[in-house]
Parts: C-alpha cells; sequence; structure tokens
C-alpha cells in the first residue's frame, strides 16, 4: 500500500507539477516531537520534516494510491542533496511473541522472496521484472529495543542494484512497519541517519511498549517473527520486494530515471518549505 505513494508521488511529480502544487498538506517542522497515531513518538530533527498519519493518507489518495489505514506518519528530509524518506505504519496484530529470535532461518526466507518474486514476475512484462539476488542484511532481532530489522538486495533485468531497508518495532498489541527509501549510492549513509537521527529519537508510549503486554486480556498474533518478515497476515508475496523496486519497474516504463524523481520530490518539498518560511510561518509547511 504505502510502499506505492512514494512511487506514485514520483510520477506525478514528472507529469502532472501543476496538480501537485496545488495540493494542501499540513507540513510539521522538525525541532519538536511528533506523534505517531497514539502509539509512539519521534523527536523530530530541525532538518526534516513531517507527515501525520491522516496528510501522509491524504498523499497516498491524491495520488491514486489506496491507502491500507494502518499509516501513521511520513519523514521527508529538507537538505537539497538528500534523497531519502521514511514511512510509517502501525499494524494491531495482536502481541507477536520473540521465542523465534535465536531460530531466524535467513536462508529460508530468502529462498521464499526469491520464489515468490520469480512467481510474480511471471505476471510482469519484460523491463518491469526485478529479482531478489540474496541479504543486504540478513534479518536479526534486538531483544532490548525489540526491533526486527532486515535488508533485502534487489536488482532489475539490466543487473541494477536497488535494496528494501526493513524495521519492525514490536508493541505490546502490534507492530511498527518503519519503510526507509533510499538510493543505492546512499543506502550505507540513510541507513545510518536512519538509526541515529530517526529511531534513537523513536520511543513508543507508556502503555504501549511490549513489555506493557498483559496475558489475561491482550491478542497474541497468530505468527511470529519469520511471519512478519515475510508480510505478517494477508500480505501478497509479491508486494514483498521493496518501494525502489516498484520505482524502478514504473520508471523503466515510462522512461523516468528513478533517483532524479524522487529528486524532484523533495525539490519540490524544499521549494514549498522556503516559500513558507518567507510568510513568517513557524508552525507547520502549509503549503
Amino acid at each position: 500500500m504505502k510502499r506505492l505513494v512514494l512511487m506514485l508521488f514520483v510520477l506525478c511529480m514528472m507529469f502532472s507539477t501543476t496538480v501537485a502544487a496545488e495540493e494542501d498538506y499540513n507540513w510539521i517542522e522538525g525541532g519538536q516531537p511528533v506523534d505517531l497515531g497514539g502509539i509512539a513518538t519521534v523527536d523530530l530533527d530541525p532538518e526534516f520534516i513531517f507527515l501525520d498519519a491522516e496528510n501522509t493518507k491524504k498523499m497516498s489518495m491524491d495520488y491514486g494510491d489506496p491507502v491500507s489505514g494502518l499509516e501513521v506518519g511520513s519523514i521527508f528530509p529538507t537538505d537539497e542533496n538528500a534523497t531519502w524518506a521514511v514511512f510509517f505504519d502501525y499494524e494491531e496484530s495482536g502481541h507477536i511473541k520473540d521465542a523465534e529470535k535465536e531460530k531466524i532461518d535467513a536462508k529460508a526466507l530468502l529462498k521464499s522472496y526469491k520464489e515468490g518474486t520469480e512467481e510474480a514476475n511471471k505476471e510482469r512484462q519484460p523491463g518491469d521484472r526485478f529479482y531478489v539476488t540474496g541479504w543486504d542484511i540478513k534479518p536479526f532481532y534486538e531483544e532490548k529495543t525489540h526491533n526486527l530489522t532486515w535488508s533485502m538486495l534487489l536488482e532489475d533485468e539490466n543487473k541494477e542494484t536497488f535494496l528494501n531497508y526493513n524495521t519492525r518495532i514490536l508493541t505490546r498489541e502490534g507492530n511498527i512497519s518503519v519503510i526507509l527509501v533510499t538510493d543505492p549510492q546512499n543506502r550505507e549513509a540513510d541507513k545510518k541517519l536512519l538509526d541515529e537521527k530517526i529511531l534513537s529519537k523513536f520511543k513508543v508510549n507508556d502503555g504501549k511498549k511490549y513489555e506493557d503486554f498483559d496475558k489475561s486480556t491482550d491478542k497474541v498474533a497468530d505468527y511470529g517473527l519469520t511471519g512478519l518478515i515475510l508480510g505478517g497476515a494477508g500480505l501478497a508475496v509479491a508486494k514483498k520486494a521493496g518501494i525502489l523496486a516498484v520505482i524502478l519497474a514504473f520508471g523503466k516504463k515510462f522512461g523516468i530515471i528513478a533517483v532524479a524523481g524522487i529528486a524532484a520530490l523533495f525539490g519540490f518539498i524544499r521549494k514549498k518549505k522556503r516559500n513558507n518560511q518567507s510568510t513568517g510561518s513557524d508552525d507547520s509547511l502549509n503549503q
């Protein structure tokens, strides 16, 4: 669902900039805490801007991407040289037990991803296909923070490499999905930025934390860490390969260079920020 948002935003930015300029999103400036759906907060870095749940959903709908209803926010940079974004979802899946923390079978998971992608490629046209080639980061679980992280390497038919970097933060009754969208050239720097400037300032609210689980009242999910890596309940295998691969597939089809499109998106955001600042507003980036 939300993995298509940026792709559609990029396409519309390239072909419909006039329409995009008329949209009205409530951009919240950094330097203050921002709420993620009442489940968690992030102390937003001064160099970032934020869309809350409703504005993230609105952006998705405005560009033709059906919302999942799970969106709780998104973060973008104001650095004119940056080409990344972070999307947050919250799924009340039930409490996910971490009993598999020492038994995550990365080899079997990779095989499942590869087979699922190959099957999905049968429905794609030449030029739109992509392939899972291996792990960028094998799945690992941090028991102290209850974070599950993995990063998948993908490539297109021209052997260009992309990645899908995922973090799942377990909570009392579900999990928060953190999706980093970036380009291959900046992936290491952007993963470091995610860890140091976003996840380090991320806090699950009291009463919603993993350790607040009450077995006498709270629902338990019918899958564990492996199931979460494979998409949780009800997600199609074809959607597991990640937003960059989707951007690439559509970008090739329409003759668009994905990174240039992402840069156009952030150029648009920065322009709106500058226009807003020139009017003297300091609370939000209202277009």
